[in-house]
């Protein structure tokens, strides 16, 4: 549906695997229950199917440095050659992130071993280690991230990430052109000066003036709130939503937004409507 658009990528999430503890006979085992196919698998076969490049993500969580070393070895031999660098979110039986033994509990140590092996530096001596070519994206956030205690430290955290080797960054979801705006004015004041990509999602119905914003932190303007709490019927509000999100989009376009990342999560139908009306 979205391929006429000839995307310039896609990326595709990736999430740390939940894990279970059972008892059975006074031992208590650890036992993974990551059982679908992960960000490897998919992007591998858009790549290859479809030859829209792909953006894996590459997360801190469930993963110690040699695990992380091993993944990269692989997805340079697949061919991948751009990355979303991540923390990653704690897992779902975890009030926090708790990083693996020998693992890393921030994205600019994930970013600066990705750099390194850039540079063809492994963990260890190799004969053939060769410079890998990664391109490597990181997350920045309009809103701040949740765990952040203000914006001017999650700004400078940023600044870490890119200083460590990141080449672009992309934004959590944004609905507010202005905080956009300024968070671009705030990031470029401190020396961050690669491509800042916006993340969009078409709002599409009545439910998310609660869902996005518990489960994205983040808010949303009064008068997107206003025209979904007008609507008088589930088509209206998505009518609204959609034409929103097309305003949105065509306004970061006139700022000069090196492009637009959309959040589907499934729906390309909704992305289908905006993306017609402003590309």
């Amino acid at each position: 549906m979205l391929k006429e658009f000839k995307p310039h990528f896609i990326n595709v999430t990736y999430h740390q695997q939940r894990v279970v503890y059972t008892e059975k006979e006074g031992i208590i085992k650890k036992i993974p229950k990551r059982k679908n196919v992960g960000t490897v698998g998919i992007c591998s076969a858009i790549k290859h199917k479809y030859g829209i490049e792909t953006v894996p993500h590459l997360i801190c969580g469930g993963f110690n440095k040699y695990d992380t070393e091993d993944a990269l070895i692989d997805l340079n031999f697949l061919g991948m050659e751009n990355l979303l660098v991540l923390r990653g979110d704690p897992r779902l039986e975890e009030k926090e992130f708790v990083p693996e033994k020998e693992g890393y509990k921030y994205a600019y140590q994930l970013v600066e071993q990705v750099h390194n092996m850039n540079q063809g530096k492994y963990l260890e001596d190799l004969d053939n280690g060769y410079p890998t070519h990664f391109c490597i994206g990181v997350a920045g956030y309009p809103e701040k991230h949740w765990e952040a205690p203000n914006m001017e430290q999650d700004l400078l955290n940023l600044k870490n990430k890119v200083d460590q080797g990141a080449d672009y960054i992309v934004t959590q979801m944004c609905f507010d052109v202005n905080k956009f705006k300024e968070f671009v004015k705030k990031a470029r004041a401190i020396g961050i000066n690669v491509p800042i990509v916006p993340g969009i999602k078409p709002f599409t119905n009545r439910k998310q003036l609660a869902s996005l914003p518990i489960n994205f932190h983040i808010s949303l303007p009064q008068d997107l709130v206003q025209e979904i709490l007008q609507a008088s019927s589930k088509e209206a509000v998505r009518q609204a939503g959609i034409e929103y999100t097309i305003y949105i989009c065509k306004e970061l376009l006139k700022f000069g937004v090196p492009g637009i990342h959309f959040f589907s999560l499934g729906r390309g139908k909704d992305v289908w409507e905006v993306a017609k009306e402003i590309f």
